[in-house]
């Protein structure tokens, strides 16, 4: 049995009422939150294993929103099913095979376009959780449109075309994720001292497991709550910084 990469606990979710509406971008669905005023600059959100449906990530679109974004969740997985915590664990590796965080290219572009020319973005960052954060950290390599990434858990996987990446990129991980080990945090800041060229910053938040900075407010725990919060802080300081 070997660990479980992205599964963390989701426990009971409380409902969410989400703050933004979903459209139609080409073949993709997305989830589209817009700030109070008008703005050309724009994030991306990359979801989780569980899809662009989860609550959770609805709540962190409308979260950037609200810091002054056009924030869109496109569906990465184009119409196929997301994972559920009911699902089982045997079938994962069958299902990634079919839900590649590296083939998302396409995706994105199809995303910047539509924030281009339907929203007047000029300036576009991007942000993803667990599966999302392997997507981010591949479009840092692959996507100079992106002004700046910020990849939440996402795992590292280790060559040497890993590292130059091609706007500012910002890497948030737990300390007791168990699905990334504090080693492969260390080579990856290691690698990235060596290769990169642009900003870079590494951050591990104390005690905290795989997923924890997209909980709700509700479903958090006191312990956890100010690293969460600062989490998140950082997250939007990253964007405000670069976008």
């Amino acid at each position: 049995q070997m660990a479980d990469p992205f599964l963390y606990n989701t426990g009971e979710r409380s409902h969410y009422g989400c703050l933004g509406h979903e459209v139609q971008i080409d073949y993709l669905k997305a989830y589209v939150c817009r700030p109070s005023f008008s703005t050309d600059k724009a994030v991306i959100v990359v979801h989780d294993v569980f899809g662009w449906q989860f609550p959770d990530i609805r709540y962190i679109v409308d979260l950037i929103a609200g810091h002054g974004y056009i924030t869109v969740c496109p569906d990465f997985f184009k119409g196929t099913k997301p994972w559920t915590s009911t699902d089982h664990w045997a079938d994962f590796p069958d299902w990634l095979k079919n839900h590649d965080p590296m083939k998302v290219d396409k995706e994105a572009d199809v995303v910047l376009k539509y924030l281009k020319e339907q929203c007047g973005a000029k300036k576009i960052g991007i942000v993803g959780f667990s599966w999302g954060g392997m997507a981010v950290h591949h479009l840092m390599l692959k996507n100079p449109q992106l002004a700046a990434g910020v990849s939440l858990y996402g795992i590292v996987r280790d060559s040497e075309e890993r590292y130059s990446l091609l706007n500012p990129t910002f890497f948030i991980f737990g300390e007791k994720d168990h699905t990334i080990s504090l080693d492969q945090i260390f080579l990856l800041e290691d690698k990235l001292k060596q290769y990169c060229k642009v900003p870079y910053k590494i951050k591990v938040y104390p005690g905290q497991v795989h997923g924890f900075a997209q909980l709700k407010p509700e479903d958090m725990k006191p312990d956890d709550k100010p690293y969460i919060e600062e989490a998140r802080r950082d997250m939007i300081d990253w964007i405000k910084m670069f976008v």
